[in-house]
């Protein structure tokens, strides 16, 4: 038997479910900070390195969709979500272990898609484990203390190469050999991962199906199946547009970029034409359902996500080309300058990891106080002007005032969308809806990788301080759009 709300768990417990996120994301901090570095290392040219970084959020678009699906149907002795943590934190780890040793660059690309998807075959169902353990009122906890090892995982990480090069490690080697300072950083973050998600997988348990849906406070989903000859129309829209935009680009030789931004439409407008033909029962058919009938709530926080990850993945993209640029006066990577300011730009990357575990601890006192929405606006507007102040700050060690800003948005991104989003979505989802919230991290991603260069070059005279004004900008609207999200009142047994 079981009582008829879901019992709250205690910090230790919460700890506990939330260590694995520790591992995932010390995985991830290693990829996003020594990829490019093995890509060059190994013969790609700086124009190339673009088009390989694709690879990543479009794994995540095609894995955690699915893998919330499998899960939300899997139960086995080991539980429902982690049987998944353990096959992607195994198969992480020999990736992690590999890669440092690949001997070519394309190689090196295919162990990118395998890593990518072996990290996301784990973090899809810690999103779901939150929303499956905790009541409504302990999420904001459970997401924040994600977004404190998420903090904690990035800054370790990110300076590992760096600690090791100062303990006496060698940082250099022979042409087309990995540095000893990436390689044992790669084996360390293998024994990370495995390590921190297997204590996740020893040390909780996990409520069975039947008993999650009695404790189901999501309102009742309306299946809005009127909308498909609307939602079919949109899609052959969208195809005859990436079409018309992809022969654009074509013709008048813009910017190769911009044929992601295309491909993105032709991509969305087939999957729901070829949705339309099939009357069968099946993982794609269901997940297109799911996307056709989500809550409107969780379509209310696509929006926020959407201007939230477009700003961020311009911060990453831009801000050691801004800072070099407008701080040290050097658009020369083979400067004494640009280099000076390249590794403060690190240092920057470090802090504002830092600023967000140290703001997650904050975040649940703050929900209390203001709420789930006015958390994160208020959140997403030091972010916003975090950004937009690096192009009015002229001394670089101001910068980590900045960073401070970012933190508490990073840590706001990182956590309250999906609190509010696992107080709107029925249990027996959970994981497909997960999974499907990542798409609106992703796309905006892709967008701001097709569409931000183009700009720059056309309308803003190439400064890449202008991309991170951009993303100022993009976080202020996110905070506005988060006051839109309408949170259904939760029902009580």
């Amino acid at each position: 038997m079981h009582t008829t709300a879901k019992p709250p768990l205690s910090f230790w417990q919460i700890w506990n479910m939330c260590f694995g996120f520790l591992g995932i994301q010390f995985g991830f901090a290693l990829q996003n900070a020594n990829v490019s570095r093995i890509f060059q290392t190994l013969g790609a040219g700086i124009d190339d390195i673009p088009i390989l970084w694709v690879a990543a959020p479009l794994t995540g678009l095609l894995v955690q969709p699915l893998i919330g699906y499998l899960s939300d149907r899997t139960w086995t002795r080991l539980g429902r979500r982690r049987p998944f943590f353990l096959i992607g934190a195994v198969l992480a780890s020999l990736a992690l272990f590999a890669f440092p040793n690949v001997p070519t660059l394309w190689v090196a690309a295919g162990m990118l898609w395998v890593l990518d998807a072996s990290i996301n075959v784990s973090m899809e169902p810690f999103r779901a484990f939150v929303g499956d353990q905790l009541p409504p009122a302990q999420r904001p906890t459970g997401f924040a203390m994600q977004s404190f090892f998420i903090g904690v995982g990035s800054v370790v990480a990110s300076a590992l190469p760096f600690v090791l090069e100062h303990v006496g490690v060698a940082n250099t080697a022979a042409t087309g050999q990995i540095p000893d300072t990436v390689r044992y950083a790669f084996y360390a973050g293998g024994v990370a991962l495995l390590g921190a998600i297997g204590w996740t997988v020893l040390r909780t348990r996990e409520y069975p199906p039947e008993v999650l849906q009695a404790w189901d406070e999501a309102p009742v989903q309306t299946v809005r199946s009127q909308h498909a000859p609307m939602l079919r129309l949109l899609a052959g829209g969208a195809v005859l547009v990436g079409g018309a935009l992809a022969l654009w680009v074509w013709r008048q030789g813009l910017d190769k970029a911009l044929f992601i931004l295309a491909g993105l439409l032709v991509g969305f407008g087939m999957a729901f034409l070829v949705r339309g033909m099939l009357r069968g029962d099946n993982a794609f058919t269901r997940i297109l359902d799911d996307i056709r009938d989500m809550p409107p709530a969780m379509a209310q926080l696509a929006v926020v996500q959407f201007f939230s990850w477009f700003a961020l993945f311009a911060m990453w993209i831009y801000t050691t080309a801004a800072v070099t640029e407008v701080h040290y006066g050097s658009t020369d990577p083979a400067s004494a300058a640009y280099n000076t300011g390249a590794n403060w730009v690190g240092v920057l990357f470090a802090a504002y990891n830092g600023f967000a575990a140290l703001a997650a601890l904050a975040i649940p006192a703050m929900v209390r106080r203001l709420g789930l929405r006015g958390s994160h606006l208020l959140n997403a507007v030091l972010g916003g002007l975090g950004l937009l102040s690096i192009g009015w700050i002229h001394d670089p060690r101001w910068l980590l005032l900045s960073m401070l800003g970012v933190g508490f948005a990073w840590a706001s991104i990182l956590s309250l969308p999906y609190a509010m989003l696992s107080d709107t979505v029925p249990a027996a989802k959970m994981g497909t809806y997960m999974g499907i919230f990542n798409f609106f991290i992703v796309i905006p991603q892709l967008v701001a990788a097709s569409l931000l260069g183009f700009l720059l070059k056309s309308l803003l005279g190439g400064h890449p301080i202008h991309a991170l004004s951009i993303g100022g900008i993009s976080l202020l609207v996110a905070g506005a759009c988060v006051l839109l999200v309408r949170l259904p009142t939760p029902r009580h047994a």
